[in-house]
């Protein structure tokens, strides 16, 4: 008697044989190709390289010079390694400049806060039309050279200006007072100059809450007040906060509105470090101004991240 010969199951998709050897890797034309690790550095090799050259080398060659020796007889850079430099600028000659841009950048600041905040929550509750003709009203006075409106608010603030009739008609000063090339001046520039880079960021913070958490806050018995402080603001707080810092950083080393509007009469740390690099010639310092501020700004930037990290994880 003769056993029949078994037959083995067709091989299916995916299934493999007891017994039978692995099929070898596809190659050729029909197998997967996998990425390469070297096409992906090709591809970011340019934008590193423009980050690199046009930012990374900047900085190092920043705070190499604020290191360096300046002899003030020849007034040529001498190489050689020196703190004198950051000495010099935390001395009673310069650190006035340093504090009076710091407190103008916070006061500033602020007001651009107080300011933006209300026209943001507007601009956010309006719909269709009204909202982007607003928008477009925020945007306007970019259309404008920077240098331009600047020069506007020094004649809006001369005796015959403006803002000096209206200052004068309500008693605020007397008539034909001179409110250009002064402090008031710098900070109205920067204000009227800075504050739609406030209002942006924070309309969009706004503009992503949705109307219905307050009605739930109301229908859990919060007064509006608590309502508006506990929906409203907390949840716009990452955009004040990068409203703060779109405003706060340029402000502090800002040279063009106080050059413009504040004359001789205040001396900011934008005009010093200005003056160094073009009329003095004194290299080092003026690098040594630059890369102080560039370290406080990065404390505050990193600072302000982790404060948004933490508004993230609460959000």
């Amino acid at each position: 008697m003769t056993q029949a010969p078994t037959v083995a199951p067709p091989d299916t998709p995916g299934r493999r044989v007891e017994g039978a050897s692995p099929a070898p890797a596809r190659t050729g034309a029909g197998a997967p190709r996998r990425p390469r690790r070297s096409s992906g550095i090709l591809l970011a090799a340019p934008m590193t390289m423009y980050v690199v050259a046009f930012f990374v080398a900047p900085l190092v060659l920043l705070a190499v010079y604020s290191v360096m020796k300046f002899d003030l007889l020849t007034f040529q850079v001498r190489s050689g390694f020196t703190l004198e430099n950051y000495r010099e600028l935390f001395s009673s000659t310069y650190v006035g400049a340093v504090l009076r841009s710091l407190a103008m950048t916070v006061v500033m600041t602020a007001v651009c806060v107080v300011l933006g905040f209300p026209v943001a929550l507007t601009i956010a509750r309006a719909s269709g039309r009204v909202k982007a003709l607003l928008l477009v009203a925020v945007i306007v006075p970019y259309w404008i050279s920077f240098v331009v409106r600047t020069y506007a608010w020094l004649e809006l603030l001369s005796p015959t200006g403006v803002v000096s009739k209206v200052a004068a008609f309500f008693g605020i000063v007397p008539e034909g007072a001179q409110l250009g090339y002064s402090t008031f001046a710098i900070g109205v520039g920067m204000v009227a100059g800075y504050l739609p880079l406030m209002i942006l960021p924070m309309f969009m913070a706004l503009d992503r809450i949705d109307p219905a958490l307050q009605e739930a806050a109301a229908d859990m018995g919060l007064s509006r007040r608590r309502a508006f402080w506990k929906i409203t603001v907390k949840l716009a707080m990452p955009g004040s906060i990068a409203g703060v810092l779109l405003v706060g950083i340029p402000a502090t080393g800002e040279y063009t509105i106080p050059a413009i509007l504040g004359g001789s009469k205040t001396l900011m740390v934008g005009n010093v470090e200005a003056e160094q690099f073009l009329a003095t010639g004194n290299y080092p310092f003026g690098a040594a101004i630059a890369t102080t501020l560039m370290v406080v700004m990065l404390a505050v930037l990193f600072a302000s991240r982790k404060r948004l990290d933490r508004l993230g994880d609460i959000t």
